[in-house]
């Protein structure tokens, strides 16, 4: 097999792979604007479903509980996260490796489990006659078990960034007259900013598409996927196809904002870098 036909090979492989993963979601958003139900025949061209499904009380519902709970439970679990990756960072080595072993059991770990064990603790809570006679199972449950699934994510993810930073940056701002916390705001924090940031948007994108953990702590409300769940039990609406599309999309776009943000910082460091080596080269 000669070079050419290898590349082709690479690329004909690396084609068929990407038809795998997004045909399926392409074809979901082709007949998110069929006229018809049909879920074989695409007999035109609407956007009744869209409209129809900005009507459906249930769904919004549903959507405004999922964005407030994401927004709420990302914003305390990169706080707790950010503070747990500063704490572990000034732990010995040992301790680091045992602490960062035990935070990805949560990641590792099956869903079901994490939904099903956190179940349990808040029956357990519930049992004890915490909760008055309406129970535990709620908003409550909803937004601990959220956060609990979402702070590893920002410790791995803050981590890196925290140890490639130069150790000695923190105590050159105490000794040029900076409080411990003014040098925690304003030389360590602006460090971490990216890393942060991203940590936040993977927290958002993971708490509005979580349906397992939901489900089982959830009690009698509804987050988007299982209001989504609760509507295909039934039957197969064109909604679900048109809100389906809509969530794809804002997943998408804040996945193409952290992206871009990265690459940003990214290319203010190289530039900062450059600049500093052409200033000694003048020199």
């Amino acid at each position: 097999m000669n070079k050419r036909q290898s590349i082709l090979l690479q690329r004909t492989y690396l084609i068929l792979v990407f038809c795998f993963m997004y045909l399926p979601i392409a074809v979901m958003i082709a007949f998110s604007f069929n006229e018809s139900k049909s879920r074989a025949l695409f007999t035109g061209f609407t956007l009744d479903w869209y409209k129809s499904l900005f009507h459906n009380d249930m769904i919004l519902s549903a959507l405004g509980l999922s964005l407030v709970l994401a927004l709420v439970s990302s914003v305390i679990a990169t706080v707790v996260g950010t503070l747990a990756t500063i704490g572990i960072n000034s732990m010995s080595r040992k301790g680091q490796l045992l602490v960062n072993n035990i935070s990805y059991v949560p990641v590792v770990n099956p869903e079901i489990i994490t939904g099903v064990s956190l179940m349990l603790l808040f029956v357990f809570v519930q049992d004890k006659g915490i909760g008055g006679d309406g129970g535990v199972f709620g908003w409550l449950t909803l937004l601990v078990a959220h956060i609990t699934f979402n702070v590893p994510y920002v410790i791995f993810n803050v981590g890196p960034k925290l140890r490639q930073l130069d150790p000695s940056i923190y105590n050159a701002a105490l000794d040029l007259g900076c409080t411990p916390r003014q040098a925690f705001f304003k030389v360590i924090v602006p460090q971490l900013t990216p890393a942060i940031l991203s940590a936040f948007l993977i927290c958002l994108t993971y708490s509005i598409d979580d349906f397992m953990i939901s489900y089982f702590n959830s009690g009698t409300m509804q987050t988007l996927p299982i209001a989504i769940y609760a509507m295909t039990r039934k039957k197969v609406s064109p909604e679900i196809n048109a809100l389906s599309a809509v969530m794809f999309v804002v997943i998408l776009a804040i996945i193409l904002i952290s992206n871009h943000l990265d690459s940003r910082q990214y290319r203010r460091t190289q530039s900062a870098v450059r600049s500093a080596m052409a200033e000694e080269g003048n020199k």
